[in-house]
């Protein structure tokens, strides 16, 4: 029985149980009655007050509360195998490429991925600098004249991003177990670097959570739980499928170039019991319109960002960070071809990207 419903029988028996012990002792003395209604009253309170508690549960997700990160005995080896490095990435075949391109009804692109530029939001003390390198008239007669820049930047941690699995570690070690130590150097790691992700196509999915509430935007600090994901791909009429590219609509990157400080400072998104729900449907990616997929900052203070742990080091799953959605949402494009290739920066952390939707 669902804990609303057993929260309304247990209510109901609270309404009705004083007046049926007073029928009963309808003989009584008035002073007897008193004192039974008291008694009566004080069981009807308690009842009331477990009603209530029931109640409580339904209303605030506390499926993740107390989570501590698994060992490395419980999370490894990989589903993928002890010596795997392409964790999700192995969902990608030809036959779910083929079944991706099926998806194209009109060829219509729509881009998913933000202009690169130096007042876009970025988070703690990343930057992306551009400064113009203008070089000089070349010689011959055609007086080919070139330009060209220099980018200081977090490259791989700025703009729409794609994180790979040496980004994030619970302890010492990456995705399957890989240790830092020994894999570690001032040009890169050694082991799990963005450059072996690939070209990644895939059926993707828009699911809408702030269409589901009735809202542009989730509010700060807003937990999506496992029962609104469900809720918002029933009312999409859409089913998971492995090897998926999921994309969460929170609304938030309505704030993108626009109240950068407060877009950096919180946001709605997933938690950990819906990051675990997530994993249980075996997707390629999820990804989102704000700036680390997950809530921010965690319900519990003693927790920092622990959905990119439960993704990328305990299950293997790429994520993928200040999405465009916009058009997505607003077009209720919610089914559609999914392309998205990283850059190939030997032993980098991640990647930005310009990822794009084909419906």
């Amino acid at each position: 029985m669902a804990a609303s419903q057993a929260a309304a029988n247990v209510a109901a028996v609270a309404v009705n149980v004083v007046p049926v012990k007073l029928r009963a002792k309808a003989g009584l003395s008035a002073r007897r009655r008193r004192r039974v209604y008291r008694v009566g009253t004080m069981k009807r309170l308690l009842i009331v007050s477990i009603a209530a508690t029931l109640c409580a549960g339904v209303v605030e997700p506390v499926a993740a509360q107390g989570w501590n990160p698994p060992s490395d005995a419980q999370r490894c080896p990989s589903k993928w195998g002890a010596g795997d490095t392409r964790g999700s990435a192995n969902h990608v075949k030809p036959a779910t490429v083929l079944a991706a391109m099926r998806l194209v009804k009109t060829g219509q692109i729509i881009e998913l991925g933000r202009v690169l530029e130096g007042t876009m939001p970025v988070f703690g003390t990343r930057r992306f600098d551009l400064h113009t390198k203008r070089t000089v008239i070349n010689p011959g007669r055609n007086r080919r004249g070139t330009n060209e820049e220099l980018v200081i930047s977090e490259i791989g941690q700025v703009g729409t991003q794609f994180d790979a699995f040496p980004h994030q570690m619970i302890g010492g070690s990456f995705y399957n177990c890989v240790p830092i130590e020994g894999n570690e150097s001032r040009t890169g790691f050694g082991t799990l670097g963005v450059e072996g992700v690939g070209a990644l196509v895939a059926r993707g999915v828009l699911i809408d959570v702030a269409a589901l509430k009735g809202v542009p935007v989730l509010p700060d600090n807003y937990e999506i739980t496992p029962q609104d994901l469900e809720q918002a791909l029933a009312r999409q009429k859409l089913t998971l499928e492995p090897g998926d590219a999921i994309l969460i609509h929170t609304g938030w990157g309505t704030l993108w170039n626009v109240d950068n400080a407060r877009y950096v400072k919180t946001c709605p998104g997933i938690g950990i019991a819906a990051a675990e729900w997530l994993s249980r449907q075996d997707p390629l990616l999820i990804g989102a319109d704000n700036w680390p997929v997950e809530v921010g900052p965690n319900p519990d203070p003693d927790l920092s960002l622990p959905v990119h742990q439960v993704l990328l080091v305990v299950h293997g799953i790429h994520t993928l960070e200040n999405l465009k959605l916009d058009v997505l949402a607003a077009e209720r494009v919610q089914e559609f071809a999914f392309v998205v290739q990283p850059l190939k920066i030997k032993g980098g952390t991640g990647s930005t990207v310009a990822p794009i939707a084909i419906r």
